[in-house]
């Protein structure tokens, strides 16, 4: 096996690393604490790592001072008592280094059990400059704390943003001129339908299609039914198209878990509710809570559940091309997300779509396609109107796929705004 890690090692060592485009992200280096970067299968945390290897190369790091180790390589089958090896075999291949001096890269770590304590031991006795990736927030949160805590600064990657998006296809995030703003929204239609995640970004949308498909059976099968060692993995992707197929609107998992029983199935509630934590944990669905002031009350609120990409949600099911309405909230939800809002949902007799909270100022934002039907417009506007109410705010925003537009009610300032506006112009409360 050591023999394998140093192959492993060495490979790197004389391999270019690949070019992508920089993300937004830009994780720190020299913070004497381990940085860890959670996120999706395929949002990119591999090249996120890459990013910051070519910029301890331009600071003149020596790249036989950077090790770096992909677990999900096929050739290593780790075993907790294997860890040691890696060491070793970095030692032996470089012995002039400083070990205090160098870099460690440890890419879906979370593979190996016990993992936790070998980093532990590396960051108490070798050197602090420690970078790790995981794709189960709840595996390495749980590990993280009970071993690394006070150790840790922790990062989320979500597939690219928009604005990444338009990055990638070298377009400027600029939309005041008639032609630009034609690109924009180009752009931001294939995005609506296909999503952000990096490697799909230029290929056609067959293809893009087929990809997306198998990143969701890999996450299904790898991230969820062999890491938790799911007895029903049938059932299990049937609740996970259910709670994608709901995205909009609140989870009901006693209506699902009668939908299971009605097709011949038996299974718990409690177990499907493990079943949605273990979902959450890997990224596969985005769960934000109803509004309350109380965050006892929110935490056991009624969830929503959204698609981590969009898409998932349009290779999974074709109707979702059609429903350019859910798409849409789908992607404005993501977009807080991204941008490290807190984001909840609203719901007392009327709802609105989400509460976006820093500190002790809120923003509510409704999310129509089309808002030219006066009974939809009405809709909206009575969601916002009662939920500034509630929250004792004067202002709220209507989002829109481009229509733009002002309204003022009972004191309360409605902005109707175009999607790509609203997220490239940043959130601001």
């Amino acid at each position: 096996m050591k023999d394998i890690i140093k192959n492993i090692i060495i490979n790197f060592q004389t391999d270019n690393l690949k070019n992508s485009y920089n993300r937004q992200l830009d994780l720190p280096i020299n913070t004497g604490i381990i940085v860890t970067v959670i996120g999706v299968r395929r949002s990119g945390k591999t090249f996120l790592l890459y990013q910051t290897i070519k910029k301890l190369l331009k600071n003149e790091i020596p790249k036989n001072q950077i090790l770096y180790i992909n677990f999900e390589d096929e050739r290593l089958n780790l075993k907790q008592s294997d860890l040691d090896l890696i060491l070793q075999a970095f030692m032996e291949l470089f012995p002039q280094n400083k070990l205090d001096n160098c870099y460690f890269f440890f890419d879906e770590i979370q593979n190996v059990p016990g993992w936790e304590k070998f980093v532990r031991r590396i960051f108490d006795t070798v050197t602090t400059n420690i970078f790790i990736t995981g794709s189960n927030s709840k595996l390495l949160s749980t590990e993280i704390a009970t071993e690394l805590r006070g150790r840790t600064i922790s990062y989320t990657l979500y597939p690219l943003s928009f604005s990444e998006f338009l990055s990638f296809h070298d377009t400027k995030a600029e939309y005041y001129g008639t032609k630009q703003k034609i690109e924009i929204l180009s752009l931001f239609d294939k995005f609506l339908f296909y999503g952000g995640f990096p490697e799909i970004c230029k290929l056609d949308n067959e293809l893009k299609t087929r990809k997306l498909q198998d990143y969701f059976n890999t996450i299904i099968y790898k991230d969820l039914i062999e890491r938790y060692n799911i007895s029903h993995p049938a059932i299990l992707k049937f609740f996970i198209k259910k709670i994608l197929k709901q995205v909009t609107k609140p989870i009901s998992v006693n209506k699902i878990h009668n939908d299971i029983k009605s097709i011949g199935y038996k299974i718990s509630n409690n177990v499907l509710y493990e079943y949605l934590d273990f979902i959450q944990s890997t990224f596969t669905a985005l769960v934000i809570n109803k509004f309350d002031f109380s965050e006892i009350k929110q935490v056991k609120s009624e969830k929503k559940a959204y698609s981590v990409d969009n898409g998932i949600l349009t290779a999974l099911d074709y109707s979702f091309s059609e429903n350019k309405g859910k798409l849409l909230e789908n992607l404005i939800a993501l977009e807080i997300l991204k941008q490290n809002k807190e984001i909840s949902y609203f719901k007392n007799i009327v709802e609105c779509d989400f509460i976006i909270q820093e500190k002790n100022k809120f923003l509510p934002v409704q999310v129509s396609y089309s808002i030219q039907n006066s009974d939809t417009k009405q809709r909206e506007i009575k969601g916002l109107v009662t939920a500034c109410e509630y929250l004792q705010t004067k202002k709220a925003v209507i989002v829109t796929y481009d229509e733009q537009a002002y309204e003022k009610i009972n004191d309360i300032e409605i902005s109707i705004i175009p999607a790509y506006k609203f997220i490239l112009d940043k959130i601001l409360i």
